[in-house]
């Protein structure tokens, strides 16, 4: 794995940490649950709670790490109440030693009535290694604990996460913190799971240094902004990396502005957009600094007349981008499907450049050079001819099945932004509330595309314009002073603090 991601561990690569730590390593497993009750333990005493403290045990070693919790937090001179959820002849291994040494009462019937008026929760119901829906009694237990209004504190994952893939079948728990033991798991940073997660704490538990590398993802690390090449005495606006953007239409032109100025802010060389005709003298009074070229044809739109001026528009381009403001007329559509084929260069198709493929995917896989694809949950469900409710509870296996049948580097936008080529996985874990405004998704295609032309790497491009994009939006959100109050150009005056190596990490 790139040495630019923090390493997120799917249900098998976890299972493959412990075994090597205990049968490789001989860490005694009674060791490991210790340490990871005790870490529990800590962050439910860090919440100081106003009455008792409810651990909620499933029969697996996520009960046993509960039931540990509970024992220290006893000992620590808390009132503690463990909750369980099946007979304790059903327990088996640590778990039942650790019943043994902590006890507690067997919950039938009304669970509600047992949670309220709790200081604290623990949910130690299900572990990594959970899948599905929560059947009775956990379901029940799992609304229960939603419903109490005290703080959540999960052991390792909230139980009703899928921890390989982040989604959420069923009944889940909404975890204030979630305490994960060695290594962060992808369903705690991929939704739904990331929204129910709450703070996440990764805790070492005393697997020994040198555990197997199983990560299946991994967290982007601002890090991997430190590999852009930088400007020095000798750069040329030609050796910064040409931009070319197609798109454009009557009621969009601003989506065009917004790529080409963000392409430039984050270190293009130059930028030229080709639009249409009756359209371009918008752009010649708007940005002094971008280039046009007026295509022929429609009205207000470009068409397949367009063809040959959009083509030479993208001739010395390091890379493109095909969608902004494009509009969706249907000889628009026809022109991005004959004009994709042709480019050659790394392509970053966006919008409506999106929505010419909808449904044909398997049309990009013949493309020569890299191409990426930047849709939101609905693009995304058109692209794959299915619903965006489907997509959002599939989130990453959509995103891989695209980057697939396409061939392309595939980033689903979102406050859990997956970039995937269909075989490596990393997410944007930095929260960017104001990112979540018109615009701002042309501003990240302009800035994948200027790094596209200055990376070596386009999977590396592309992570480190997801992560540079987010830090643009934290920055934005504190000069401006809300989240609510950005507009994208304040996320593309914020450009070049977020791609610096040193800025804003939340």
């Amino acid at each position: 794995m790139e040495s630019w991601l923090k390493p997120l561990f799917d249900a098998e690569g976890m299972r493959g940490v412990d075994r090597w730590a205990i049968e490789e390593r001989g860490v005694p497993s009674l060791e490991l649950m210790e340490a990871a009750g005790r870490a529990v333990a800590e962050a439910v005493a860090g919440l100081a709670p106003e009455g008792p403290v409810r651990v909620v045990c499933g029969k697996g070693n996520n009960g046993g790490d509960g039931f540990v919790a509970a024992r220290l937090l006893r000992e620590m001179g808390f009132d503690v109440d463990v909750l369980r959820l099946w007979p304790g002849g059903e327990l088996r291994g640590d778990a039942a030693v650790n019943f043994e040494r902590c006890g507690g009462d067997l919950v039938e019937g009304d669970f509600a009535s047992r949670l309220a008026g709790s200081g604290a929760i623990v949910d130690a119901i299900f572990g990594t290694g959970f899948e599905g829906a929560p059947r009775q009694p956990a379901d029940a237990a799992i609304r229960a604990i939603n419903g109490c209004g005290a703080p959540v504190v999960a052991c390792d994952i909230a139980s009703g996460v899928d921890a390989s893939t982040g989604e959420v079948a069923g009944e889940a728990v909404h975890a204030d913190i979630t305490v994960s033991f060695h290594a962060a798991k992808v369903g705690q940073r991929v939704a739904p799971g990331k929204r129910h997660t709450g703070e996440l704490r990764v805790v070492p538990i005393g697997i020994p240094a040198g555990a197997p590398d199983e990560a299946v993802a991994g967290e982007i690390d601002p890090a991997v902004l430190s590999l852009a090449p930088r400007r020095g005495a000798h750069s040329t606006k030609f050796s910064s990396g040409q931009v070319a953007i197609a798109g454009g239409s009557r009621g969009l032109t601003g989506a065009v502005r917004m790529a080409s100025l963000a392409a430039i802010r984050a270190g293009a060389g130059y930028a030229t957009v080709a639009v249409p005709a009756d359209l371009n003298l918008v752009f010649e009074i708007a940005r002094p600094e971008v280039m046009s070229v007026a295509c022929p044809g429609g009205d207000g739109c470009l068409v397949p007349a367009s063809e040959k001026a959009v083509l030479r528009t993208f001739e010395r381009a390091a890379a493109g981008i095909v969608g902004p403001g494009l509009g969706k007329d249907p000889g628009s559509f026809e022109l991005v499907r004959e004009v994709v084929a042709k480019i050659e260069a790394p392509l970053v198709l966006d919008a409506d450049g999106l929505n010419a493929f909808a449904g044909r995917l398997g049309d990009l896989a013949s493309r020569e050079h890299p191409t990426v694809l930047t849709p939101h949950a609905g693009e995304l469900g058109r692209l794959l001819e299915r619903d965006s409710e489907e997509v959002n509870a599939h989130r990453l296996a959509a995103a891989r099945e695209a980057a697939t049948a396409a061939g392309a580097i595939v980033v689903l936008k979102g406050d859990d932004t997956i970039v995937t080529d269909g075989s490596r996985v990393a997410v944007n874990a930095l929260s960017a509330p104001a990112l979540a405004t018109a615009g701002t998704g042309d501003v990240l295609s302009g800035i994948t595309a200027a790094f596209l032309a200055r990376f070596a790497d386009p999977f590396t491009a592309v992570c480190a314009a997801v992560v540079g994009h987010a830090r643009a939006g934290l920055d934005a959100a504190e000069r401006v002073g809300a989240a609510e109050s950005v507009i994208a150009s304040d996320v593309i005056d914020s450009i070049a603090v977020g791609i610096r190596p040193d800025g804003p990490v939340e």
